[in-house]
């Protein structure tokens, strides 16, 4: 270790603290000690390393359907962040079952992990709030570090677009009427559609195309000529019940997704949709988790941004 840090022109503690993964390190400085790293032939022996910190160097994502094509990206960017901090990813898909997810939770009580990312919403009981982040889903324990999207800005503005392209008979399709994110994306609608909307036209899925597929049958008999859905998911199947109906889509209906999953542009017609920086957001969320389990501290992000992508599901409304 002294050999590299003679070569990287840093101090020994440097080196210790960039090759235990501290976020601390410049990315300059890291580079250079890693080609030092590699020049010397140094190996860092991490489960000694681990038994010396009493640390598992493994950290735990918590999501509820492994299935979701959201959870994909977030997880990779989760994934390459520890990697590059030198620890290890495990998954747990919780399937939406308590118990299930108390259970996988319990692997930091037993070392296995050093800490969890949760992706569910939930706050797992007896783990500290700073071995803990959350992701997307807020969660309703202040001392959890969470990195998100303003999701109800996102809907005021995806709806706002609908607006702007002349339709005022905007219908809703909502996830699980329980959940978070449901409520900041139907407070979002409802701020622009100036709190003024017909109780008819929303429906609530559960985030599936078949749910989705579903609530649109029922909306149709109210008539929208547009739909701003919760994900795109709903979306997809949105359009699925409309051309049931024989109805074009944007010809008759205009849709709305969230999410922009990578099926969104590959969907006939691709799909209009609140873009979240999905990587970006596994990635902040790796390194507040790591920098908590090095105790040290990094400033909280800001609310990441999210991109309104405008393909052909929408279109201005028909003049008859």
């Amino acid at each position: 270790m002294a050999d590299v840090a003679r070569m990287a022109g840093v101090s020994v503690a440097t080196v210790s603290r960039a090759l235990a993964g501290s976020p601390l390190v410049s990315e300059e400085t890291r580079a250079r000690i890693e080609a030092a790293v590699k020049a010397t032939g140094y190996v860092v022996n991490q489960v000694a390393s681990g038994l010396r910190l009493q640390r598992s160097r493994q950290v735990l994502v918590l999501l509820p359907d492994i299935a979701n094509p959201f959870f994909g990206e977030v997880v990779l960017g989760i994934e390459e962040e520890a990697q590059r901090l030198g620890f290890g990813v495990l998954i747990g898909n919780t399937a939406r079952n308590p118990d299930r997810e108390a259970a996988l939770a319990r692997q930091f009580q037993t070392g296995a992990v050093d800490g969890l990312v949760l992706l569910t919403g939930h706050k797992p009981p007896d783990i500290p709030a700073t071995r803990l982040v959350g992701v997307s889903e807020h969660i309703a324990d202040p001392a959890v570090a969470m990195v998100s999207i303003d999701n109800r800005a996102a809907a005021r503005e995806a709806v706002a677009y609908l607006l702007a392209l002349g339709h005022r008979k905007i219908a809703h399709i909502g996830g699980p009427a329980g959940n978070i994110l449901t409520q900041q994306r139907y407070a979002g609608f409802l701020d622009a559609m100036g709190g003024q909307v017909d109780p008819a036209r929303v429906q609530f899925g559960d985030y599936s195309i078949a749910s989705g597929e579903a609530a649109m049958h029922t909306l149709l008999n109210t008539t929208p000529t547009a739909v701003f859905c919760s994900n795109d998911e709903m979306a997809i199947g949105a359009i699925r019940a409309a051309r049931a109906n024989r109805l074009s889509v944007p010809g008759d209906l205009s849709i709305v997704g969230f999410d922009d999953i990578p099926f969104a542009g590959a969907y006939d017609p691709p799909l209009t949709t609140i873009r979240q920086p999905r990587r970006e957001m596994g990635r902040v969320a790796a390194r507040l988790l790591l920098a908590a389990i090095s105790d040290e501290d990094l400033p909280r992000p800001a609310v990441l941004p999210h991109t309104l992508i405008m393909r052909a599901s929408t279109g201005k409304i028909k003049i008859s």
